[in-house]
């Protein structure tokens, strides 16, 4: 048996470093354009044509250090919402080119379980404060699409907080109704529903 051996050519000298150079030049125009295509939509910015004009009708825009720009339509009274507490809120949500996405009169929600933007704004409000808000795409949805809204969309709302309890209120209440609907139907009542105090 022989090997036939095949003569391999010798690299000619710097091919190795062009070679390098190339692959450098091309991750160097391929990150610059993912850039410049993630910036077009990720780098929305809160405009001031997307906010309220300034005066009676609301307070200067204001910009936490996370990004949220908010405006205050009408302060309320009393504490703020914590993380532990259940929000009762009246909102109407935005997108940037002004199409409604949802809205709702009288929507129970927990503080903690709602998006960054929407969270760190809650616990800024008081019961029957009014806010307009602008919340860019990192502190809500970011890149994933969630129903009608887009992957990296901006989010504008405007919140009223009509109420909030803390979770521990919230369960009492609960049993309450409960003991009052066993109460009921041991009495042969039916099953009434309670109303919410």
């Amino acid at each position: 048996m022989s090997n036939t051996a095949v003569p391999i050519r010798p690299i000619a000298k710097g091919s190795i470093a062009k070679l390098w150079a190339g692959v450098a030049i091309v991750a160097a125009v391929a990150g610059g354009l993912a850039w410049a295509g993630t910036n077009k939509v990720v780098g929305q910015s809160c405009s001031s044509s997307l906010m309220l004009p300034e005066g009676k009708a609301a307070s200067a825009p204001e910009t936490t250090d996370s990004g949220l720009v908010f405006q205050v339509r009408s302060p309320g009274k009393g504490a703020s919402p914590t993380d532990a507490d259940m929000v009762l809120i009246s909102y109407k949500g935005s997108l940037a080119d002004g199409k409604e996405f949802e809205s709702n009169q009288q929507a129970p929600m927990s503080v903690s379980s709602s998006v960054p933007g929407f969270s760190e704004a809650l616990k800024k409000m008081q019961r029957g404060g009014s806010y307009r808000l602008c919340i860019p795409p990192a502190l809500a949805y970011g890149k994933q699409a969630v129903g009608p809204i887009p992957a990296n969309s901006l989010l504008v709302f405007d919140v009223e907080l009509l109420d909030f309890r803390n979770e521990a209120e919230i369960r009492m209440m609960q049993q309450m109704m409960q003991q009052q609907q066993k109460q009921l139907q041991q009495q042969g009542g039916g099953a009434a529903t309670p109303q919410m105090p």
